[in-house]
């Protein structure tokens, strides 16, 4: 009743009061009175109708008569604007890994610390993050005076990175989240603050790339005099090339010992069959024919041991 009572209606032809305070913010305001409910703040509008509830279920430390306390504010299920004591566990202009809470046709919601997560816009995203997934964000307020969140953290991580010069060599391994990806390829922050850049050819192909979020371990392929890193997720060549012949070697065995791949397939197909570049194939290939392990004959592969007269199945057709 004592929450109801202070939320008194509006009389017909009279102008709403304007509130000073909004949902999706952080205040410091005075404990004026307390109640069965809990403690109400002073909205410093001159009316005690407009008082801000701050429920004992929303106190993490009892309160009196004349404390000042900040507070969350933010609106509960009927539209009162209402007051927690969990607050935002990062300050405005802070970067930091959020875990995406909920998803809504106008954006996303976060979880900052506060009693209820802050919504991070469409305009504001990098890809598109699904609940359940972490991601680096910024906190800001927004024109309309609210807190929310942002992807563009690009600014941020330039002034909170540091130099990998004299600490990080060619072969060292570094783990980060990926935080954007452009046109030329994916940077990740690493834990221990590096910015961190894996180009393209350095990526797995596009529908097996990591999401943004996601940490990955890659290895470092260039020091920058700046301090940056350039990296790739891809194994060092030659253990690439032991990895990519292996794959050779488990389809030859699959299909018996043959096969309609070769040196003149299609990216396309070789990419479908074994997952890697035509240049990688052709490589893992060559390495196998090297070795003796495999010979070539009539657009077909066949595996050394699997018979010596190379014959194309009757009514089967070598394919490119």
């Amino acid at each position: 009743m004592e929450r109801e009572a202070r939320q008194a209606p509006v009389q017909a032809g009279q102008a709403p009061r304007r509130r000073k305070y909004g949902p999706s913010t952080v205040a410091t305001l005075t404990v004026a009175r307390l109640g069965e409910l809990g403690a109400f703040l002073d909205a410093e509008t001159g009316d005690t109708h407009d008082d801000i509830l701050l429920h004992r279920a929303q106190q993490t430390a009892p309160v009196a008569v004349g404390d000042r306390v900040k507070v969350f504010l933010y609106k509960d299920p009927k539209g009162r604007l209402t007051a927690s004591m969990r607050v935002p566990k990062m300050e405005e202009g802070q970067i930091a890994r959020l875990k995406v809470i909920n998803v809504s046709r106008d954006g996303a919601f976060l979880d900052v610390g506060a009693e209820r997560g802050i919504f991070l816009p469409y305009a504001g995203m990098r890809g598109r993050p699904q609940v359940g997934e972490t991601i680096w964000a910024k906190l800001y307020t927004d024109k309309s005076g609210r807190l929310a969140v942002t992807m563009e953290v690009e600014d941020e991580m330039r002034r909170a990175s540091a130099s990998a010069c004299g600490k990080v060599r060619v072969g060292d391994h570094v783990t980060g989240a990926i935080y954007n990806y452009t046109e030329a390829g994916a940077f990740l922050f690493s834990e221990e603050r590096y910015i961190v850049f894996l180009a393209n050819k350095e990526l797995p192909p596009r529908d097996e790339r990591p999401r943004i979020g996601e940490k990955v371990t890659a290895r470092v392929t260039f020091v920058r005099k700046d301090g940056r890193l350039n990296a790739s997720l891809r194994e060092a060549k030659e253990k690439a090339l032991e990895t990519d012949a292996a794959r050779i070697l488990d389809l030859l065995s699959v299909r018996k010992g043959k096969m309609p791949y070769g040196d003149k397939t299609s990216p396309e197909v070789l990419r479908d069959k074994f997952g890697i570049s035509k240049a990688a194939f052709k490589r893992a290939l060559g390495h196998l024919l090297k070795t003796g392990r495999v010979y070539e004959a009539d657009g077909w592969t066949y595996l050394k041991d699997a018979g010596d007269a190379p014959q194309t199945p009757e009514g089967e057709a070598p394919r490119a």
